[in-house]
């Protein structure tokens, strides 16, 4: 447990954000650890294994609210759906080196924070294709949205977490731009 706890809290915050299950969440994907602890004590996948037990965890915990959660979507879908034609809401450049100046600990604790702060249908998806390398259809299918919502989710989910780096980098790093 203790090598894998990191690992798995970090996966069902990114998915979940700040809701209040993420502890209970977290908890339940070691529980099951246990009851299958047989079968996991010599697996060379133990990781991978809890890692896809939290994922589905919080998906389903997810489609469990969908109502609340499609609800607030389509409340914001009249203002989005205006400016998905508009290419520059979209055009935010990051270098590579934006984050250079900050240590390890302090840079991930920044994109942390900035996930977190996404919206859920932007930072689902989002985390799910970067952090989970899940293919845009089975992203689409999990959460059961098309496949043109998730590519739009995420590439606004990419730009709102862009926004937010340059927010945060350093005068330096950010060439002046905060």
């Amino acid at each position: 447990m203790q090598a894998y706890q990191d690992m798995v809290y970090s996966t069902v915050v990114r998915l979940l954000g700040r809701d209040a299950q993420v502890e209970d969440i977290a908890q339940e994907v070691f529980m099951k650890a246990y009851e299958n602890f047989a079968q996991l004590q010599a697996s060379p996948t133990q990781g991978g294994w809890l890692k896809t037990v939290a994922t589905n965890l919080c998906l389903n915990h997810l489609s469990r609210y969908r109502k609340r959660w499609s609800f607030f979507s389509d409340m914001r879908r009249d203002n989005d759906d205006a400016a998905s034609d508009d290419a520059a809401a979209f055009d935010v450049a990051v270098p590579d080196t934006l984050l250079d100046e900050i240590e390890a600990g302090e840079r991930a604790a920044i994109v942390e924070q900035a996930l977190a702060d996404l919206p859920d249908r932007q930072r689902i998806p989002l985390v799910l294709f970067h952090f989970e390398d899940l293919p845009y259809a089975e992203i689409a299918t999990r959460l059961g949205i098309s496949l043109s919502k998730v590519k739009i989710d995420i590439l606004r989910g990419r730009a709102a977490l862009a926004k937010a780096l340059l927010a945060h980098a350093p005068q330096s790093a950010a060439g002046g731009h905060a």
